[in-house]
């Protein structure tokens, strides 16, 4: 008898096990899936046929596997010597158990072990094959074709190592109003404008508790600062590539980072391109943070201290402890960002830089409190600050030269319930202008509430109102800010499966640029965010 008589269907008795399981639909339909799970874990070895309580020896066919079964044993069963229910044993199942014995069988033929097999069993097992040719046929091409998807799925994977994350957004946004704030005199274009955001992100782990991640970004909303007369009406998603052209959307890398523990409640993060502080830490509005799900607006995600600390590269430091006798930690956040890292001259600490920190305290569950510090450098000749230009055309440009900044921020979080979140922050920044006594002060604060699963489950209604960052007091000439600009949003996300969200919004500025004499500025947008 050839070997090639015995290469038929070579299956572990468990996975064989499985297969006739799932090819028996009558027992499918009767067992439910936690049954099914919890005797799979208990899955043992028998060897002996009579121990299936189930099959009905009437059959020489039994009589004959059970003599295989016990000299080689090579089926498997559960511990409590039953396949399933009070019945008889089918065919398929019977077959799935010949199989296995042609298997063993096999296995001891390529091994050359002397004796293993009996020139009668082989005899038995070809009658036996030729009596279930059928069923065993069937089971071959049911496990073929799991093989080749199996195969398809590995082939189409995209490593075992990395995962990959992307975004896109598509938005319809526009700026709506009479005269723009600017003091120029021109209308404001009430046009409505289509633009998108593109994000891949790839993430890796070379320990299971570190995390490198690189992203590639593609984008072309336009900042309305110019459309509108000011940057208060900003958006949350905005922004044009900054190696593209005057369209944008040209893929670039943004973000490279590298997190790992460095000692037990010491978690260190490396950013080598695309630091954002609001990645690094706690930002303490959590339902509007995210550019692609949360607040429509800019000044409307988090305090603009988070972007003081945002640049090329730098590093991160989280201390995580826990109070004796508390459940709710005390984070300490230390971090140090550099600007302009492709210019040598500039050097890790010449160029535009910050060192930022932060506590977060949680009394409870429900109350989550910080305070938040920045001392930043600015190597800008005009003037101009890392406020997160959010603010009047006086707070982002306070002073006239370079300058070091104090920045001072409390926020706070309070769920109310199980889905409302109310969240806020105060803000004040102290410019002081390098080489004279040139001074600034400015302030700012904000609060939003939001709503989960209001209307459907999934969907999220937000409300924001605040103060953009004012300048307050300068004792340079036509830098102070004489009024006082109120900032309005609300949206309303609506989630229509895992992976798609569609997020109306309504953003109000009254005054803009802190003065009474400019007209209301709307901006109006529908997010549309796709998540892969």
């Amino acid at each position: 008898m050839t070997k090639g008589f015995f290469n038929l269907l070579k299956l572990s008795p468990v996975v064989l096990a499985a297969t006739f399981f799932a090819a028996n639909s009558a027992v499918a339909e009767q067992t439910t899936v936690a049954q099914l799970s919890n005797e799979a874990n208990s899955i043992g070895q028998v060897t002996s046929v009579s121990q299936f309580s189930d099959v009905q020896p009437t059959d020489w066919a039994f009589q004959a596997v059970q003599s295989l079964v016990e000299r080689y044993g090579c089926i498997a069963g559960y511990p409590n010597g039953t396949f399933r229910g009070n019945r008889a044993m089918t065919r398929y199942e019977f077959a799935a158990g010949l199989n296995a014995c042609l298997d063993r069988v096999n296995e001891l033929i390529a091994s050359a072990t002397a004796n293993a097999v009996t020139k009668e069993d082989l005899a038995t097992l070809e009658r036996l094959q030729d009596e279930f040719s059928a069923e065993l046929a069937t089971l071959r091409g049911r496990v073929d074709g799991l093989e080749v998807r199996t195969e398809e799925l590995e082939a189409k994977q995209f490593s075992t190592t990395a995962k990959l994350k992307g975004e896109a957004i598509f938005a319809a946004s526009g700026v709506f109003g009479d005269q723009k704030a600017d003091g120029s005199g021109d209308e404001i274009d009430n046009n409505v404008i289509l633009s998108n955001r593109v994000r891949l992100k790839l993430e890796s782990s070379f320990t299971g508790k570190d995390k490198l991640q690189v992203r590639l970004q593609a984008r072309n909303t336009p900042k309305f600062d110019g459309t509108a007369g000011t940057k208060m009406a900003r958006l949350g998603f905005d922004g044009i590539t900054k190696d593209g052209d005057g369209n944008g959307n040209n893929v670039e890398i943004d973000k490279i980072n590298y997190a790992f523990n460095l000692a037990k409640g010491v978690r260190v993060k490396v950013d080598a391109a695309g630091a954002e502080m609001q990645d690094n830490t706690n930002v303490f509005n959590p339902v509007f943070k995210s550019s692609g799900g949360g607040a429509i607006s800019r000044y409307g995600r988090f305090s603009p201290i988070y972007r003081v600390a945002n640049g090329d590269a730098g590093v991160t430091v989280n201390f995580g402890t826990k109070k004796k006798k508390s459940r709710s930690p005390i984070i300490l956040t230390a971090a140090y960002i550099t600007d302009n890292q492709n210019d040598p001259a500039d050097g890790a600490f010449s160029g535009n830089n910050a060192f930022f920190g932060q506590v977060d305290f949680a009394p409870s569950k429900k109350f989550n409190v910080g305070f938040a510090y920045a001392r930043a450098y600015e190597d800008s000749t005009s003037g101009k600050i890392n406020i997160g230009s959010t603010g009047s055309s006086n707070a982002n440009t306070p002073v006239s030269g370079k300058s070091n900044t104090n920045h001072y921020s409390l926020m706070a979080s309070y769920k109310l319930n199980k889905k409302t979140i109310l969240s806020g922050w105060y803000g004040i920044a102290d410019v002081n202008e390098i080489g004279n006594s040139n001074q600034s002060d400015i302030n700012y604060w904000a609060a939003s509430l939001g709503i989960k699963d209001f209307g459907a489950k999934g969907n999220t209604l937000g409300l924001i109102f605040g103060q953009p960052p004012k300048v307050t007091d300068s004792n340079i000439a036509g830098k102070e800010d004489s009024d006082t600009s109120y900032h309005l949003e609300a949206l309303y996300k609506m989630k229509l499966n895992k992976r798609i969200a569609v997020t109306p919004g309504l953003l109000v500025i009254f005054n803009p640029e802190h003065n009474n004499n400019n007209d209301t500025v709307y901006v109006g947008t529908v997010r549309t965010t796709f998540k892969f």
